[in-house]
């Protein structure tokens, strides 16, 4: 098996990390923040440590970090918890459908969206026209999960500080393949998934939140705090994290965090070789529609001539063993603005794993299924 669908959750797991759950199932199982006993206090400091590993590793001194069980979760929290009738928002036609979708819940309750339609490299812009002056937030991603194309954050980060309006980053699929420093480039929360790039176990996400931002509640119950109110507590990790958190794969992000730490930049390197190496060698093949650009991040997509995109990653399930998603992604502004809302895509994304080989064979195969049809 060839396994290009990293972009949905990474296959391969470092020993450290599974490791690391292994430890956390005969050592950690006990609920923190919630006991006064020695097996809930060492959990909850165990928790604590992840959170100062993925403040250190974002570069978010100042901020706070909040798990949730996914990155859909910490958008929600992000956009539901932040944004009140009459404020005004501003996203853009490469978000996700956890972007999208409460955004468009919102807009029957009073917040006015503005979604920008460009090509990538116009968004700062286009986006610094939208400002008006109920403006309260701007959402972008800092990697299309459908082309891999990425915005400047880091110019839209300036614009956001300038304007006075805070700047909401879906890191999704940028974390664990970008280097993100969340303080020099201006972004005020950042959304982030465990067992994508940064090589958790599924079960954790998190919002990187810049002191400072209030966030109301999107899920209520217990905290261990302020348990004679039935008034929901704001303080916050805890006031945003009802319930028990996912303990295990806190833990394994740790344990992925410090994997990533120890060779990040070779890493990246390697990916982006591997990204290179496979839009070189797709270029060659005349039959190919590409909507990956030639600085893609880690996912090249694509269609063969105008064939549905499910038939094409059938086929190389089926015959040669190769693991690619089809489809919108999840992002259909995306596709409407690709022109592929009907058939899709095609999407190959990349892990430092891969091989030079692996994509050789995705290359082979891509041209028998040309002959066949």
């Amino acid at each position: 098996m060839i396994y290009f669908d990293n972009a949905a959750t990474s296959f391969f797991k470092p020993q450290e990390v599974k490791t690391a759950v292994v430890n956390a199932i005969n050592k950690y199982t006990a609920n923190p923040g919630r006991s006064g006993h020695n097996l809930s206090m060492q959990t909850a400091e165990k928790i604590f440590e992840v959170r100062e590993k993925v403040k250190n590793f974002f570069n978010a001194e100042n901020y706070d970090v909040i798990f949730t069980k996914n990155c859909t979760e910490a958008l929600n929290l992000a956009i539901f918890g932040l944004l009140k009738p009459g404020d005004h928002v501003i996203t853009t036609c490469y978000e996700h459908n956890s972007v999208l979708r409460p955004l468009e819940n919102l807009k029957s309750n009073g917040v006015l969206v503005s979604t920008v339609f460009c090509d990538m490299i116009d968004l700062p812009s286009e986006i610094e026209k939208s400002i008006n002056q109920n403006t309260k937030l701007i959402i972008t991603t800092a990697c299309s999960n459908v082309t891999g194309e990425c915005p400047d954050i880091k110019t839209i980060g300036e614009i956001a500080k300038k304007h006075n309006v805070i700047y909401l980053v879906d890191g999704a699929q940028s974390s664990g393949h970008m280097e993100i420093d969340l303080t020099n480039m201006n972004i005020d929360m950042y959304a982030f998934a465990g067992h994508k790039g940064l090589l958790s176990i599924t079960g954790v996400g998190g919002i990187v939140v810049k002191n400072g931002i209030e966030l109301n509640p999107v899920l209520y119950g217990g905290t261990g705090t302020e348990s004679e109110k039935l008034v929901q507590p704001n303080d916050i990790p805890e006031g945003l994290e009802a319930g028990t958190i996912p303990t295990i794969p806190i833990i394994s992000l740790g344990a992925g965090i410090d994997f990533l730490s120890k060779n990040f930049l070779k890493i990246i390197k390697i990916e982006q070789n591997l990204t290179k190496y496979l839009i070189n060698k797709a270029k060659n093949l005349k039959f190919l529609k590409i909507f990956s650009p030639n600085d893609a991040k880690n996912v090249f997509c694509f269609n063969v001539k105008d064939l549905d995109s499910s038939i094409i990653a059938n086929i190389l399930n089926e015959q040669f063993g190769i693991c690619v998603r089809s489809g919108l992604h999840c992002a259909p502004l995306v596709h409407k603005k690709l022109g592929t809302l009907n058939m899709g895509a095609v999407r190959v994304s990349l892990d430092f794993f891969n091989t030079y080989e692996e994509i050789d064979k995705l290359i082979c195969a891509l041209i028998e299924i040309d002959k066949m049809s």
